[in-house]
């Protein structure tokens, strides 16, 4: 049996997906409520973007990884696609190309690319 304390430390890749879909949502509308600049407009926005690096590092290339999205419009983005369907979804969300590179090394993101 899991302990309660390593639930939080290791969280699995459901609880993550999870979190990370509901933390965008709510990002999405600080944003149309707030503006994009006001504090939990950027907050929401950088817990989104911890939760995605920690499901990177946690579980790819294995159960998710980074693909382009080609159909995105303006900014560059990756999406993070699911190998196999968490509820109906394939995909944890977007992460700016730019944030990716900020954030991760250069041998992280190919690992991370890698099908």
């Amino acid at each position: 049996m899991i302990s309660e304390t390593a639930k939080i430390l290791y969280p699995s890749v459901d609880k993550l997906v999870n979190e990370i879909v509901a933390v965008n949502h709510a990002w999405k509308v600080a944003c149309e409520l707030f503006g994009q600049d006001s504090p939990l407009s950027i907050s929401s926005r950088d817990l989104k973007t911890c939760l995605q690096v920690r499901l990177l590092r946690s579980y790819a290339p294995e159960q998710v990884y980074l693909i382009e999205d080609k159909e995105s419009e303006g900014e560059p983005l990756y999406s993070l696609r699911l190998r196999e369907p968490i509820g109906n979804r394939l995909y944890a969300e977007h992460l700016p190309m730019r944030i990716a590179q900020e954030v991760f090394a250069d041998k992280e993101l190919e690992q991370f690319k890698k099908i």
